[in-house]
């Protein structure tokens, strides 16, 4: 039996401030049959306890799903239509532990455990960069190792954070440990601002990683990059990790860890729609801290930017 396509609630159907706030005011669907009609989803996850700065991430989720609402389903630049192509839901957010961050990540894995079996390609709105290690570890359970292109201001390879092994800014050294990720298909992108000592980016080169520190995005477009990130991270499953700290705050004020140097609005979706024809196999938007976005900008750009990932997912057709 042929599936239904959902759509978003059209602007002239509701008034855009009116009806429930999901993602784009897609449905909300729930049942385990729903689910498995999906090809994409997106995901929340309210999570901040993974923080070493500023809270206010377990927002983040509830603010990208409000700024969605102007989001209309044809992309009008690259001619992708997804809602006419793929089936997408929202299904709601992961119930986490608020008080222990240990268990938090174990909920998680859980619950992307059964989003993955239901064949969904899952795109999260974050929470902190917490949420990417137990994605991959469910995502490594179906596709094996699986290469990234990772947008962020900082590595995240840090051993420990105040003696613990996980935490927001030790995210890809555990994955990278693990054996979650194809070592030689890894891509860190934005990279910047002061270390303690050069390992802070060294550790990821040494791993086989591409670093692509800001300095080389400067006034510059970045299509010529991402020829070569796909060149390196194709040929395999690949997971888009974007930390909207990659941002400049000039543009994302609204994070915990900002850092001055970073990358435009137009890059960001050079980077994302450079991705085109990789085997993406889900994505996140992570880091939206609302309490410090007063006019509601970093949040409108990560509900945009996880609408350009669902727009290069794999059976997305062109008009």
């Amino acid at each position: 039996m042929d599936k239904t396509l959902h759509q978003p609630l059209g602007g002239n159907e509701m008034p855009r401030f009116g009806g429930i706030a999901t993602m784009m005011r897609l449905p909300h669907i729930q049942t385990p049959e729903e689910k498995r009609q999906l090809d994409a989803a997106f995901v929340g996850i309210p999570l901040d306890i993974g923080t070493s700065l500023r809270s206010g991430t377990r927002f983040g989720p509830r603010e990208i799903r409000a700024q969605s609402v102007m989001i209309r389903p044809y992309n009008m630049a690259t001619g992708a239509a997804p809602f006419d192509s793929i089936n997408v839901a929202d299904i709601g957010d992961v119930a986490i532990n608020t008080f222990n961050l240990l268990d938090a990540v174990r909920i998680i894995e859980e619950a992307y455990d059964e989003i993955v079996g239901y064949g969904i390609k899952p795109l999260t709105l974050g929470g902190d960069h917490t949420i990417t290690l137990p994605i991959l570890r469910a995502l490594h359970k179906k596709y094996g190792k699986i290469g990234l292109v990772h947008v962020d201001a900082h590595a995240d390879v840090n051993d420990h954070m105040f003696g613990e092994k996980i935490a927001h800014g030790t995210t890809f050294r555990r994955a990278q440990e693990e054996g979650l990720l194809d070592s030689q298909r890894v891509v860190q992108i934005g990279l910047r601002a002061q270390g303690y000592t050069a390992e802070d980016f060294n550790w990821s080169r040494k791993q086989g990683f591409r670093v692509v520190q800001a300095e080389e995005c400067w006034h510059k477009s970045l299509e010529p990059l991402m020829a070569e990130v796909r060149e390196k991270v194709g040929g395999g499953p690949v997971y888009l990790s974007f930390d909207i700290d990659g941002i400049d705050p000039a543009w994302a004020p609204g994070t915990g860890t900002p850092e001055i140097g970073g990358l435009t609005t137009i890059q960001a979706m050079e980077i994302i729609r450079g991705c085109d024809g990789l085997d993406l196999i889900g994505g996140d938007l992570v880091e939206v801290s609302p309490p410090y976005d007063t006019t509601g900008n970093t949040s409108l750009l990560g509900a945009n930017l996880l609408y350009e990932m669902l727009c290069v997912l794999p059976g997305v057709l062109r008009r």
